[in-house]
């Protein structure tokens, strides 16, 4: 920041020059810069793409596998609830007849 501040405070012909030099070169600069990072972003993108296939699909088949016995869990427990409720409305007898007998 102290450069372009310094270009504008005094010396026009370093402005000048530093702005002709940016017009001219920037565009080589920026294809040899470009030239340079593109396989390093493409490598970063192959490795996010391998995590993710590796990693991630991971994560989302053990959440499969966790909803589905919760899922089984859940209707085990409701056929269980079900046998319960059968048995127990057999057993259950009338009070009073406890009294009477009683």
């Amino acid at each position: 920041m102290a450069l372009i501040e310094d270009m504008f405070k005094g010396n026009l012909l370093a402005g000048l020059a530093v702005g002709v030099g940016a017009v001219l070169l920037g565009p080589t600069v920026i294809e040899t810069v470009g030239r340079v990072l593109r396989p390093a972003a493409r490598t970063v993108v192959k490795r996010g793409m391998v995590f993710y296939r590796e990693t991630l699909s991971e994560v989302g088949e053990t959440a499969s596998d966790l909803f589905a016995e919760a899922r089984a869990e859940l209707e085990q427990a409701r056929e269980l609830g079900a046998e319960a409720s059968a048995v127990g409305a057999g057993c259950r007898t009338d009070p009073k007849e406890h009294i009477a007998a009683g």
